[in-house]
């Protein structure tokens, strides 16, 4: 068994968190600080709180940071100054969907060993039919390969950092990009009044197609914002023009002002109305 501390318990961190204690490790983390949702959603979840960050540095052997990327370089923050208040230096799992170039800044500013992660896809349960794939990357990512977690699938790409943000960078820019694609194409078909005829041919060839898909994405779209911006700086690191997720930065960020922003992804409504895709102006 491996001490796991989580830090910060979201969605993402909780689902995860439900998975490392589902292959028999102690799992740490806190809602301290963070919203009465957050402990809510703790709670729900039947995992302790250890009352504080320091905690569950001091505590854990490994520590998963998996935030909103545009809160990474905050949470590094977080957990480095716990370590210079605790003295502890657990390993540190950088899990967010951010650039290879923000991962190796966070690594130069850590006291502690890093390993680059990457979520690709939804969050993982520990009886879900198919395990949601990790990438690892790092000198120390095949220990943290080794774990056994039910609900998730080590991918190792290698001693390199940097490796599984990449390779999450790429899979997001086509999963997230044909989101948004949709989302585009769905609010002009509205315009022009033939939604069900486009989403008709779509199926064809993407039979999951529909309103649906792109009112659960705005519901998050806040979150994706900066992972749009995270895709842009890396496309732009490999030689490639930034400006097509620069655009796809702006059109989460009209889905987030969105009426379907408003709701959790398990409370939309049947049905979902296209035009409750477009920004409140």
């Amino acid at each position: 068994m491996t001490t796991l501390g989580v830090h910060a318990p979201g969605a993402m961190g909780v689902a995860l968190a439900r998975c490392l204690r589902a292959g028999g490790h102690e799992v740490l983390t806190t809602a301290t600080g963070r919203s009465a949702a957050t402990a809510r959603r703790l709670a729900d979840a039947g995992l302790d709180d250890a009352g504080s960050l320091d905690a569950v540095v001091a505590g854990a052997e490994v520590l998963v940071s998996v935030v909103p990327p545009g809160r990474a370089g905050e949470a590094a923050r977080e957990i480095g100054t716990a370590c210079g208040r605790t003295g502890a230096r657990p390993l540190v799992v950088e899990a967010n969907a951010v650039s290879p170039g923000t991962v190796a800044a966070i690594a130069d500013d850590l006291p502690t060993d890093l390993v680059d992660a990457a979520i690709s896809g939804p969050p993982p349960a520990p009886d879900a039919e198919q395990a949601t794939r990790v990438f690892l990357s790092g000198a120390r990512a095949d220990e943290v390969a080794a774990l056994t977690v039910p609900g998730v699938g080590w991918v190792a790409l290698g001693a390199e950092p940097g490796a599984a943000s990449a390779a999450k960078m790429c899979t997001a820019s086509v999963r997230k990009g044909f989101t948004g694609l949709l989302a585009q194409a769905l609010l002009t078909a509205g315009h022009h009044g033939v939604v069900d005829a486009v989403v008709e041919d779509l199926r064809l060839d993407f039979p999951a197609a529909g309103v649906r898909p792109a009112a659960v994405a705005a519901t998050k779209a806040w979150r994706f914002v900066d992972e749009m911006t995270a895709i842009a700086d890396t496309q732009a690191g490999a030689g490639l023009p930034r400006e097509l997720f620069d655009a796809f930065a702006r059109v989460y960020a009209d889905l987030a002002t969105s009426p379907y922003a408003d709701h959790r992804p398990e409370d939309l409504p049947d049905g979902p109305d296209v035009g409750n895709l477009r920004p409140r102006r």
